[in-house]
């Protein structure tokens, strides 16, 4: 019998998917836990509209993604903090103080775990910080660290 699996079912099928299974497995488990549909005609073309869709909404993403990384090429984050001899700071700058004045003073809300620092910002100036903002589309942040 053929289904279209609405969840993943370990060793069978992901979600979306089409398959032949078993009619026995299919009618005691798959159906009867809604895990899968039967694959008629109709579930079928319901499932390719789905995938379409699906597939609009990704490109989106990635576009509001890529205007996004256009967006932060052109602004700046302004940060103060205390230092001492040749600018060397007391504390450090982490990614979630880089996130919080970005929503602050940009109004661009972005996740400080997308915000890729390998080590926190300890000397003043600018720095320039890699953001994840998608897993196709990567950015950058300038960071400018001045003093208090």
């Amino acid at each position: 019998m053929k289904v279209i699996f609405n969840q993943d079912v370990k060793g069978k099928g992901k979600k979306g998917e089409i398959k032949n299974v078993s009619d026995g497995y299919a009618r005691n488990y798959l159906l009867k836990h809604n895990l899968a549909v039967e694959a008629t005609k109709a579930n079928m073309d319901a499932q390719k509209a789905k995938d379409k869709k699906e597939e609009q909404k990704a490109q989106q993403e990635v576009e509001e993604a890529k205007q996004l990384k256009e967006d932060l090429k052109n602004l700046e984050v302004k940060l103060t903090a205390k230092s001492g001899d040749k600018g060397r700071l007391f504390g450090s700058i982490t990614s979630k103080q880089i996130s919080e004045e970005l929503k602050k003073a940009h109004n661009i809300s972005i996740d400080k775990r997308k915000i890729d620092m390998d080590d926190p910002i300890r000397n003043l100036g600018y720095t320039e910080v890699p953001v994840k903002l998608h897993p196709e589309v990567n950015g950058t942040i300038r960071v400018h660290v001045a003093e208090k």
